[in-house]
């Protein structure tokens, strides 16, 4: 279960679907199946999430009972609607249509290839003189054994000071060190989620994140962002109908879209989120990463009353992903909860690596100055390139982060991937992003690639979303049994 949308909510998601723009096809109950159908392919409405009923969406659309009826009728038979006597009727896909998630997908060590499946840049120039400190600091830390669970006091109270210095008070006991904001994530499920619970998470997110709440054993509740992002009221709907033990959210630069939370929502969010017993992961990754537009609001945790909110972060989309540092901020009694639990796992990260962090920190403006420079200029290109020789495309501009969402001109997402990969270009199709199916018309495309690379990224995507109309699709070949 993923909640419900109400009649007036699932108005806005359909949008114009009859406006002078859209083909017309077939009768009007079967447009608005098909509307109803695009959305859930899209990924722009969650799975299993209960539809108004007839009468309150007929009394929302200004259409006919008997219209809607057959609307729904026809969902069902298509295998997007499931329906019980009496109960409602809920979002679906046909039998077989799956995507999985999981599985290692490494980067490709070959200078042929360009390599826009993974969104990170490499290390900054600063980070070699961060190591030769960290080398002359080291040996104040050799008598000791080297454990620390929670993490060296000089990278905690630093990290709390970043948090103080946007404006949440923090201590450094509310810090825990971790192995990467991923590590974060995994120590949070372990401590806080049981098999069966329910985690809820938006889609598209961050296909990592989605793996760790499926290896957890916990049950996937999804929320779906539209094209500007959260919608406020479904959001807490959602929340307050799905009662999930854990909610993940990117509200900075989200992952994949670039969207970035509103404060009147994230205002709202701890309180009902806290109504229903359900905490918050807020993941901060890419919270360091504005380019420009209107300033970073406030973290969601500013709002947190009853210490319901853990805020995850790291060194690796600002910094550099080689350096698997992230941190955990949430009240004292979770951070250390989560430092005894992690002693089963990895006892506790690097001392050197954590004494490079702390001093790249301590070059923070310097380092984030060159970055944001960086891929401004990149993103920019990447846009230029896109509108320019695939004007079809659709996207918003990011005003921060490390990629474009890029809506294509058809539902070929993993065709094409696969395509421009023969043209030297490896790209992550949007199902990576969703589930079972969805986000067929959508590819994540990073800006932190030199810019001549972008261009000519761009240009061999053209040619083969030219190649993938000429050639006829072979359809996926049923995986073989293997005992």
């Amino acid at each position: 279960m993923a909640g419900s949308v109400r009649g007036s909510q699932l108005t806005r998601l359909l949008g114009d679907w009859q406006g002078p723009g859209r083909r017309r096809s077939g009768p009007e109950y079967a447009q608005l199946a098909g509307a109803v159908r695009s959305l859930l392919t899209d990924g722009r409405l969650a799975l299993g999430v209960r539809l108004p009923a007839e009468r309150e969406l007929a009394q929302a659309l200004g259409l006919s009972r008997t219209t809607v009826t057959a609307a729904y009728r026809t969902l069902r038979e298509s295998g997007h609607l499931t329906s019980r006597r009496g109960a409602g009727s809920w979002t679906a896909l046909p039998g077989g249509h799956r995507v999985g998630t999981s599985g290692l997908w490494a980067p490709i060590e070959d200078d042929e290839i360009i390599d826009l499946g993974q969104a990170a840049l490499p290390a900054p120039p600063e980070l070699t003189d961060a190591v030769a400190a960290a080398a002359e600091d080291l040996p104040a830390y050799l008598t000791s054994a080297g454990y620390h669970p929670m993490g060296l006091p000089v990278l905690r109270e630093a990290v709390a000071a970043d948090f103080s210095r946007r404006g949440l008070p923090t201590l450094a006991d509310q810090i825990m060190i971790t192995g990467g904001a991923q590590h974060a994530l995994d120590l949070i499920l372990r401590l806080l989620v049981a098999p069966g619970q329910r985690t809820l998470l938006e889609t598209p997110t961050y296909p990592n994140a989605l793996t760790a709440v499926l290896a957890s054993r916990a049950r996937v509740v999804g929320y779906a962002l539209g094209d500007a992002g959260w919608d406020g009221d479904l959001l807490l709907s959602t929340v307050r109908d799905a009662r999930a033990r854990l909610a993940y959210l990117i509200p900075d630069y989200h992952n994949p879209t670039g969207h970035l939370m509103e404060t009147a929502l994230r205002e709202r969010l701890p309180a009902a989120a806290h109504a229903v017993g359900t905490d918050v992961v807020v993941d901060e990754t890419f919270a360091d990463l504005r380019l420009d537009g209107p300033e970073l609001p406030p973290s969601v945790a500013t709002f947190d009353r009853a210490a319901r909110v853990l805020t995850v972060g790291g060194m690796s989309k600002p910094y550099w992903g080689g350096l698997r540092i992230g941190w955990v901020r949430a009240a004292t009694s979770i951070t250390a909860r989560l430092a005894a639990a992690r002693v089963a796992v990895d006892m506790s990260s690097p001392v050197l690596e954590q004494l490079v962090a702390a001093h790249l920190l301590g070059a923070r403006e310097q380092v984030l100055a060159a970055r944001r420079a960086q891929l401004t200029a990149r993103r920019d290109t990447l846009v230029a390139a896109l509108r320019a020789r695939l004007p079809e495309w659709r996207f918003v501009v990011p005003h921060g982060g490390l990629s474009l969402w890029v809506e294509l001109d058809a539902p070929v997402s993993s065709v094409l991937a696969r395509t421009v990969e023969e043209l030297g270009v490896r790209v992550a199709a949007g199902p990576r992003f969703g589930a079972d199916g969805t986000m067929e018309r959508f590819l994540r495309l990073p800006y932190t690639r030199p810019e001549a690379d972008l261009v000519e990224a761009v240009e061999r995507l053209a040619q083969a979303r030219e190649s993938v109309d000429r050639v006829p699709v072979r359809p996926l070949r049923a995986p073989a049994i293997v005992a």
